[in-house]
């Protein structure tokens, strides 16, 4: 953030001193306000697309995985950086917007007031004999302002990006994201409007200036005061030549928009690969499970799919983490029903029947990915620390089952010597999908005698210490009454302070990898943490899911 922060500020203040050395115009005028953040936009809308090339990120990923660590940490900020270069898109929009607002005041008030004595009104004179060499784009003192930005292709393409700009962003906030998704993916499709308007913005050439050549026979700063002498016989100042600005934008974003064509064209491909739904569970925390095949698929841990189901909608590309291992025959996703497109699935893969259905039955499924997350490198590490919240324990859920292939089933070594695996859920239903997967492990770890590798505590957060204790009185079993496991359920939100500490304390000397799936708070939370406990004998380094 920082950095991008300084790249704007010297790239502000270089085309804003650019603009007010070329400038024939009274100082107080906005042009140089509108060109220095038309500058920094050209730079954004560069950028903005890069994020969002989710196969060109996993390439890169993998790509540079094995040189650097932090370089490939720093690619799963990708949306993070995608809405930071919105922001300033957003910023600069609105500083170009204002300032044009106030240089067509300004050319109007140069046509209006009919002074020859004014250097303002000598220059908006220039070219109405030929119309060829002008500066004011306001020809005429019969017309306004609004009737000129409105008639002109900079006006009207403006007037588009401005609107597709305002829906995207507004439609972007996290309480219309969470509750109104497809309103969220259709108004973001608009980029492409914004994008064909922004490349045709510049082509009016309504910002005009002095020639180069003019340039080489005009001293602009000397003549400015000496505008009565243009042109007459014995003055070194001759009536100075204007053109207009070419357009520069298509330069800086036609490269990204090749890229990015380029990244829709391989999602295309992959959309018709044929993929076949094997089985579907409904598990009775509403969480629909899809276990599928594709021809040629391969993945790792962590990694996530974008699922489309053209029966449900046909636009409409939904990211969910894949919870199967890579030893695995298949690959499968737990999706939880809380929206409009996850009903529509639910229903269409037969779950409100009693039914079985027959495989033919099953809707067809497009599948683009899978795409590497900060999950993949959980093996890197000796010490892992795992900490989902909720529906987030689903990546958790592929890592903990290829430990049971690699570790417990075929007796393969791993790097990862010890896991830590927190599970942090508001109420016990959320528990009800995966108890089954950390049984088995459970029963697998204790007929091998490997009890140690694995330490997990769950623990559900709206539950008190003094709420469970009725319900554990009617509940006296060796297995805790809740998940069915031997390791009790604890109750409340963990003291993190307090776990981050004992590890340390197990584990001096090494490096151990923190990975979140869950809210932006408990990540806070938690890479506060990693900072404060990192010594110079334990590095805790922060992994946080970021799709």
């Amino acid at each position: 953030a920082h950095s991008q922060l300084i790249k704007h500020t010297l790239l502000f203040f270089f085309f804003f001193m650019i603009s007010n050395m070329i400038t024939f115009w009274n100082p107080q005028h906005a042009l140089p306000w509108a060109r220095a953040p038309a500058a920094c936009l050209n730079f954004n809308c560069m950028l903005i697309l890069l994020p969002v090339c989710r196969n060109l990120l996993s390439f890169l990923r993998g790509s540079i995985q094995c040189c650097s660590r932090t370089a490939a940490r720093q690619l799963d900020r990708n949306l993070t950086f995608h809405k930071l270069v919105a922001y300033m898109i957003a910023f600069h929009t609105a500083v170009h917007i204002v300032a044009h607002l106030f240089n067509f005041e300004y050319f109007m008030d140069a046509q209006l007031d009919r002074n020859s004595s004014l250097l303002t009104f000598v220059l908006s004179e220039i070219g109405n004999g030929d119309n060829a060499s002008f500066l004011n784009p306001i020809r005429t003192n019969e017309t306004n302002p609004t009737i000129v930005m409105f008639t002109t292709i900079a006006g009207l393409t403006g007037v588009a990006i401005t609107l597709a700009l305002i829906l995207i962003i507004t439609s972007s906030m996290e309480v219309i994201r969470r509750s109104y998704f497809e309103v969220f993916w259709y108004t973001h499709h608009l980029f492409v409007i914004f994008f064909i308007a922004l490349v045709f913005h510049g082509f009016g050439r309504i910002v005009r200036g002095q020639t180069n050549k003019d340039l080489l026979v005009h001293n602009s700063t000397l003549c400015a005061d000496r505008f009565e002498e243009w042109g007459q016989p014995g003055s070194n100042c001759t009536v100075p030549v204007f053109a207009g600005n070419p357009p520069m934008t298509w330069k800086w974003v036609v490269a990204p928009m090749f890229l990015y064509l380029c990244e829709r064209l391989v999602r295309f491909y992959r959309s018709h690969q044929k993929v076949v739904i094997t089985k579907v569970v409904m598990h009775p925390s509403k969480t629909l499970e899809l276990q599928m095949k594709r021809k040629g698929f391969h993945m790792e841990v962590g990694q996530y799919v974008f699922i489309q189901c053209p029966s449900v909608s046909r636009l409409e590309w939904h990211p969910f983490t894949l919870t199967s291992a890579p030893e695995e025959d298949y690959f499968s996703a737990h999706i939880r029903i809380v929206g409009d497109w996850t009903q529509a699935l639910y229903e269409a893969c037969g779950g409100d029947r009693n039914e079985p259905q027959e495989a033919w039955q099953m809707p067809k499924v497009a599948i683009d990915g899978p795409f590497g997350t900060a999950s993949e490198d959980v093996f890197r590490y000796e010490v892992v620390m795992l900490v989902g919240a909720g529906i987030g324990v689903t990546p958790f859920a592929s890592i903990l089952k290829s430990v049971w292939y690699k570790r417990i089933q075929n007796n393969q070594e791993v790097f990862t010597k010890k896991i830590y695996f927190y599970w942090l859920c508001p109420e016990t239903q959320a528990f009800e999908w995966f108890a089954d997967l950390l049984q088995s492990l459970e029963g697998q770890m204790a007929e091998r005698e490997v009890t140690d590798f694995l330490s997990y505590n769950i623990y559900l957060t709206r539950w008190k210490e003094a709420e469970a204790a009725h319900f554990r009185v009617h509940h006296e079993a060796e297995n805790d009454p809740i998940t069915g496991l031997k390791q009790k359920t604890l109750y409340g939100k963990p003291n993190w302070d307090n776990e981050f500490t004992n590890i340390a304390s197990k584990h001096p000397g090494t490096k151990v990898g923190v990975f979140l799936c869950g809210p932006p708070q408990l990540g806070k939370s938690l890479e506060k943490q990693c900072l404060s406990h990192s010594e110079d004998d334990v590095k805790f380094i922060f992994n946080k899911e970021n799709f």
